[in-house]
C-alpha cells in the first residue's frame, strides 16, 4: 500500500503502554528460551509438513496407546504438540506485527535521512556565507567521510 509523508508520534504514555502490553506476552509465556546459534543448527525445522506428521503421531499414539512403550508420555507428547501449534500461531501474529514495524522503521527512517541531506546541503550553503556554520557543516559531512564524493543527494533520495 502506498503511502505518504508518515507524520506521527509515540506519546510517553503510549510507549508505556507498548512496553507494558510486551511484558504481559512475555509474562504469558514464561518458558520462552534462547538457543545458541549451535543448538538452532541442530534441532528439527518444523514446517507444514513437520507439523502435519506430528499431528498424525498425536493422533496416532491417541487411538492407539499400545503401540509406543509404556516409558513414552503420550500426554507430555500431545501437549508439546498443542504448545507448537499455539507458538505458531503466536509468532505468526508478531511476525505481520514486525513486519509492519520494520517496514515503518525504514520507511520514517529513510523521510528523516532525506531531510537530513536537505539540512546539511542548506548548512554548506549557508557555511559559504555565515559565520561559524562551518564546523556544523564538517561535524554533519563526519557521516561521509569515507565515501568521498559517492555521498546521495537529497533530490536523488526523494525520487
Amino acid at each position: 500500500m502506498p503511502y505518504d509523508n508518515i507524520s506521527a508520534t509515540i506519546s510517553d504514555p503510549a510507549m508505556a503502554e507498548i512496553k507494558g502490553a510486551i511484558a504481559v506476552i512475555q509474562n504469558q509465556l514464561p518458558f520462552l528460551i534462547n538457543l545458541t546459534p549451535d543448538e538452532r543448527r541442530k534441532r528439527f525445522k518444523m514446517g507444514d509438513k513437520s507439523l502435519a506428521f506430528v499431528r498424525n503421531s498425536v493422533t496416532a499414539t491417541q487411538n492407539n496407546p499400545d503401540i509406543v512403550p509404556g516409558k513414552f508420555d503420550i500426554a507430555e507428547f500431545t501437549r508439546d504438540y498443542q504448545l507448537t501449534v499455539a507458538l505458531s500461531e503466536v509468532l505468526g501474529l508478531l511476525e505481520q506485527l514486525t513486519e509492519t514495524v520494520d517496514d515503518t522503521l525504514l520507511a520514517v527512517g529513510s523521510e528523516s535521512m532525506i531531510g537530513s541531506l536537505l539540512v546539511y546541503d542548506y548548512v554548506k550553503t549557508a557555511a559559504r556565507h555565515s559565520p561559524g556554520l562551518k564546523s556544523v557543516a564538517d561535524q554533519l559531512g563526519e557521516r561521509f567521510k569515507a565515501m568521498g564524493k559517492r555521498r546521495p543527494k537529497a533530490s536523488d533520495m526523494a525520487a
